[in-house]
């Protein structure tokens, strides 16, 4: 679904067996039958005796997943199991930019509320999580996508621009970023200068 869509490689990596619950850093989210094809799941489930449940959500054909689930069962030569070996492949990948990133912010240099980044020949993947971590920690937002692409492009072009309250300046190597002056209301209520 998220190929359709042309997700990168953080969308496209399997999900993780292992993850930190969303909104409790202190509890890991745990899968341990991710790797069980629903076949074996279902053999096992029934051999011990336990009722199934099934979600009728999963073979409605008005949501994406049940349609894209109908079209694979179809096609007789991909095979699942191997599907989820590259989606496998693909986190570890993404684990291995992560990594980068990380030791990328830690490189990070910051003064007072101005932080300084040298993006020189630091690949666009790489440069483009270093940036939406730093409008993180400086704003508190996480944009992604596009809106990310091209701020990320307009700064590697050398230009200064302002993306979810964090200012970025690329007119030198070593990128400059600070929070963003909120803009003046007019008398009126709105934008711009009195």
């Amino acid at each position: 679904m998220r190929l359709s869509r042309g997700a990168g490689l953080r969308g496209l990596a399997a999900m993780r067996a292992r993850s930190v619950l969303p909104g409790v850093p202190d509890c890991q989210l745990l899968r341990p039958l991710l790797g069980w094809r629903r076949s074996e799941l279902s053999s096992y489930v029934d051999a011990a005796g336990i009722e199934a449940i099934h979600d009728p959500s999963n073979a409605d054909l008005r949501f994406e997943r049940a349609r894209v689930r109908a079209q694979l069962a179809r096609l007789s030569d991909l095979d699942p199991m191997a599907l989820a070996a590259s989606a496998r492949h693909l986190g570890e990948a993404d684990a291995a930019v992560e990594w980068i990133v990380e030791n990328s912010l830690a490189a990070v240099r910051t003064d007072g509320g101005t932080a300084y980044w040298n993006a020189v020949n630091v690949p666009r993947v790489v440069a483009l999580r270093v940036l939406e971590r730093l409008i993180g920690r400086m704003a508190g937002a996480q944009p992604r996508g596009n809106a990310l692409a091209r701020w990320y492009d307009r700064l590697a072009a050398g230009e200064i621009a302002t993306l979810a309250g964090v200012r970025g300046d690329g007119r030198k190597a070593e990128w400059r970023f600070t929070v963003a002056p909120k803009p003046r209301r007019k008398p009126d209520g709105t934008l711009g200068r009195p």
